[in-house]
């Protein structure tokens, strides 16, 4: 799920300003620092130049003189990024990117509330990425493209893979009885009637769509006799 921008003040203490504290434990590893760069947010005014950290998961930036000021984004919220050199577009070069925030059916911020004092990061939808060094932008797009690789959005096939709880009385069934050598209980995500190992409602659910059968074949028989009767 899409989390958008989020304030980072979680430093080390190495050097002057610190470095970003990463989740190692889960395997986040850093992947490029560049220095001087400066970050626009939206249609705020550039802050003053900062460190830009990549790791495998997330983008970070922290301010250079002000160790409260930095932000993070992880990759997985990032839906689009590009290099810009069109100076109509923005003023230097930069590597624009655009953040999903997960608010499909929220506006972002107008242009007034993004340059005003207060500022929500969570409708921001823009990030601009300036390095005082304009000839490392295609370093840092190549580095944000191998980052976005190791990050998949999860496919639609996938989520309704995790989510097919749908199965036949023959399925069912099977995977009660242990028939089934293909099931086995962690497959078997029975929403109602299946909680610790407990398959007595599950059980009852089959027991009734079988009396239910059994109760349409008494009334066909019934049917049948009393059509003998009237011949």
């Amino acid at each position: 799920m899409a989390g958008g921008l989020r304030l980072f003040t979680e430093r080390s203490d190495d050097g002057v300003a610190g470095t970003p504290l990463l989740d190692t434990a889960n395997g986040e590893e850093l992947m490029h620092v560049q220095p001087n760069v400066s970050i626009v947010l939206g249609n705020r005014p550039p802050e003053s130049p900062g460190t830009l950290y990549i790791s495998t998961k997330q983008v970070v930036w922290l301010s250079d003189t002000e160790r409260t000021k930095g932000y993070s984004v992880d990759f997985l919220s990032v839906s689009l990024h590009a290099v810009s050199r069109d100076p109509e577009a923005f003023e230097s070069p930069c590597l624009y990117t655009q953040i999903d925030n997960g608010d499909e059916g929220d506006e972002s911020e107008s242009c007034d509330s993004e340059s005003s004092e207060t500022l929500d990061l969570s409708k921001i939808t823009e990030m601009r990425l300036v390095p005082s060094d304009p000839t490392q932008l295609d370093t840092i797009f190549n580095i944000f493209c191998e980052c976005a690789e190791l990050n998949p959005e999860p496919t639609v096939e996938e989520e309704e893979e995790q989510h097919n709880w749908i199965f036949s009385a023959d399925q069912l069934g099977a995977a009660i009885e242990g028939d089934d050598p293909e099931w086995n209980d962690s497959q078997i995500p029975f929403t109602i009637g299946y909680s610790n190992g407990d398959h007595d409602l599950a059980s009852s659910v089959l027991e009734l769509q079988i009396n239910d059968q059994r109760f349409d074949d008494a009334e066909e028989m019934e049917s049948d006799n009393s059509d003998d009767r009237h011949q």
